[in-house]
């Protein structure tokens, strides 16, 4: 479901709908025509009504006031923003389940800001690079990291309309990353990542190399001109590498393998092992139109590998089993999905994703751990990173457009984007990098 279709759970954040940021706010004229033609808009749907009442409600608990009136005063005692704060941590404290001093929990807080922020940043770093300088947050805003300043800017008529929509978004991004966070610490995610790591050191790589020792190698590419798939790759070691010229269709891509030891073969095998950074995560809860990140986010630890054949994927997975049985751990896979023959199409369930995406992909239940695990051969990987329609630079693109991301958090009317275009121009640019 997209996050902005009229059943999203983020109908506060909407600029279409019945609580969009206006142009200008007047808390002295409650019985305005302005007011009294939001009212009946807001009357039309009594699910909005139901969530507009829970939203004040709030808002009065978490300033201490009983009406909107009340704000004015607020807005002229400055002073008083300290202690309000205090008193609002200490709330969002309690809510979130962390304990500590005041100071201890305020910073917790303005971490939640900090991971609001970088929400913003990671998609003007890349996604939305080309146009970071019309997205790019107001200043006031990105340096207000107290609940208490951004909810005020929200009624203050002195901010313009993009700033007090920004200040909006920032409380609803920190309230997802505080979930998320209370997420991490009931589940031990932290914790959990050190001991898959631990696991694998320990009882999947080969003895052969040092933690951390890699082979650099190169996997030299040839390319179908209609859609940039992968039709031959040979393996190159450095010394080969060097005298390779590439040309128009052609690649040549650097590889750091570890290995593994399955009888007495050891066999190559590139991983890169990640934990989803908050941002992140935040992002998927937005794509998935969730906000308990128990129901949305089910890859919190993840490796993705990259073999040489299908027969070495076998092998790696006997091997993943006979490890965690020595690690005294029963290990079941779980939603096994395989597509690597290419025979039958990718289960797309997520906006964005091309049914033509090549890949085994299971959970590996272990230790306590459920881990996501994405296994290619060198063939595959080559299509997820570079082929049309499939690259995952040109999958990260439409699911932040398709899902609905990009009008939630950049709304046409505030931003003045053309997000059409701009959904076709990054694929163009990134279209652009990789077949050049």
């Amino acid at each position: 479901m997209s996050v902005i279709t009229e059943n999203s759970v983020f109908t506060s954040l909407q600029q279409h709908g019945p609580m969009a940021v206006e142009d200008s706010i007047n808390l002295a004229k409650p019985f305005s025509r302005q007011t009294r033609q939001w009212v009946k808009n807001l009357c039309r749907n009594k699910t909005n009504v139901t969530k507009y009442r829970a939203l004040r409600g709030q808002i009065f608990e978490f300033l201490g006031i009983n009406s909107f009136s009340e704000l004015n005063d607020l807005l002229k005692q400055p002073d008083q923003l300290k202690v309000m704060n205090h008193r609002a941590c200490t709330l969002l404290g309690k809510m979130f389940g962390f304990n500590g001093t005041v100071r201890e929990i305020e910073a917790r807080v303005s971490e939640y800001a900090r991971t609001a922020d970088a929400v913003i940043n990671s998609l003007n770093g890349k996604i939305l690079a080309p146009y970071a300088s019309s997205i790019a947050t107001t200043n006031e805003i990105e340096v207000a990291n107290d609940p208490v300043t951004l909810l005020l800017i929200m009624f203050d008529n002195r901010y313009h309309k993009k700033a007090r929509f920004e200040a909006r978004r920032k409380l609803m991004l920190m309230n997802l990353a505080g979930s998320i966070d209370q997420r991490e610490r009931e589940t031990e995610t932290e914790e959990k990542f050190l001991l898959f790591l631990h696991f694998l050191n320990d009882y999947v790589w080969s003895k052969s190399l040092k933690i951390g020792e890699h082979d650099i190698i190169y996997l030299h590419s040839q390319h179908a001109e209609e859609d940039f798939r992968c039709t031959e790759v040979k393996v190159l070691t450095a010394a080969e590498a060097k005298g390779v010229k590439t040309t128009k269709g052609t690649k040549l891509t650097l590889l750091k393998r570890r290995r593994f030891t399955a009888g007495k073969r050891d066999i190559p095998i590139y991983v890169s092992i990640r934990k989803k950074p908050p941002e992140a995560k935040v992002l998927k809860l937005l794509r998935k139109n969730e906000k308990n990140p128990a129901v949305a986010v089910d890859d919190e630890l993840g490796l993705m590998a990259v073999l040489d054949s299908v027969a070495d994927i076998k092998i790696f997975q006997h091997h993943l089993t006979r490890s965690a049985s020595k690690a005294d751990s029963f290990m079941v896979l779980e939603d096994i999905s395989d597509t690597l023959t290419g025979s039958s199409p990718y289960r797309t369930t997520n906006t964005g994703s091309s049914p033509r995406t090549e890949m085994l992909k299971f959970f590996a239940r272990l230790g306590g751990m459920r881990v996501e695990f994405i296994i290619h051969t060198n063939r595959t990987w080559l299509n997820y990173m570079f082929q049309k329609d499939v690259a995952h630079d040109e999958y990260e693109v439409k699911r932040i457009f398709d899902s609905g991301v990009m009008e939630l958090l950049f709304p046409k009317d505030i931003f003045k984007l053309d997000h059409e275009m701009i959904r076709g121009d990054m694929i163009r640019r990134f279209r652009r990098r990789i077949e050049e």
